[in-house]
């Protein structure tokens, strides 16, 4: 039978994991080169060695987040990738993982609020371009600099575009 801490340190690890999945779903439905469960099981493993940590290890806090951070640099590490073309990704999924193994420690140590608001937080920001407003204003803009591009064409190229695109 869990007892009443253990049970504690079970929900804690169990709800890092759902925020994980969130995050992870999100990340997924943007093309990023990684999969939801990775960022669920990094939120998780955070979140059980600080909660594991704290009881077992009072003196040690420290240590234990210090080598989460370390863990989750290399994990991170993996997830960024430079094309041929030169163009760098998975920045901001390295950030992602960065962010819940962050908010998997906030989690262990008993914040599971924090926990919740920071993840939605987290979310805005990296769903950002998808937000309908975000996306209207930034149709709005392109088709604004496409009219001033094509307000500052001379007259005559412009009725021969004209003319010839007939």
């Amino acid at each position: 039978m869990l007892t009443e801490s253990e049970l504690s340190i079970l929900l804690r690890a169990g709800l890092a994991a759902l925020l994980g999945l969130l995050i992870g779903r999100e990340r997924k439905a943007a093309g990023a080169p990684i999969r939801a469960r990775t960022i669920a099981l990094a939120a998780m493993t955070s979140t059980l060695l600080t909660a594991v940590g704290m009881e077992l290890f009072h003196e040690q806090n420290s240590r234990i987040v210090q080598g989460i951070v370390a863990g989750i640099g290399f994990l991170g590490a993996g997830v960024i990738i430079r094309s041929d073309m030169g163009e760098v990704r998975g920045l901001t999924t390295a950030a992602s993982l960065w962010a819940m193994s962050a908010i998997g420690v906030a989690i262990g140590a008993g914040h599971e609020i924090l926990g919740v608001l920071l993840t939605l937080l987290t979310y805005g920001f990296i769903a950002w371009d998808e937000w309908p407003l975000v996306s209207r204003l930034r149709q709005r803009r392109a088709q604004q600099q496409v009219e001033a591009a094509e307000s500052q064409q001379p007259a005559e190229t412009r009725s021969e575009s004209d003319v010839s695109g007939a």
